[in-house]
């Protein structure tokens, strides 16, 4: 499985505890790392479906083609696929779903 960030800061907020921290507070950062580790070890979309905690969902409108998983109840991160069986997993954003 191969994880593509969409922008460095995403991929730095991955490796990099403390950014991930500063950028989304330590529990969505724990969660963040975990939420991308999980999708990495997932052998298809279904089997995060099927994960309840993740509340892993399609998107639609213009977010068509994306999924979203929890990370707490305030973040999500949003990300797409390419392949069948999640060869190339997209993280594309952390979004704050409900707004302020």
């Amino acid at each position: 499985m191969i994880v593509v960030f969409r922008t460095r800061q995403l991929e730095r907020c991955y490796r990099e505890y403390r950014k991930a921290v500063k950028a989304y507070g330590e529990d969505a950062a724990k969660r963040y790392i975990l939420r991308i580790n999980t999708i990495k070890q997932a052998k298809n979309i279904e089997e995060l479906i099927r994960l309840p905690v993740l509340r892993c969902h399609p998107l639609k409108g213009d977010r068509t083609g994306q999924y979203a998983v929890n990370i707490t109840g305030f973040y999500r991160l949003i990300f797409s696929l390419e392949g069948e069986m999640l060869e190339i997993v997209h993280i594309e954003e952390v979004s704050k779903h409900y707004g302020d």
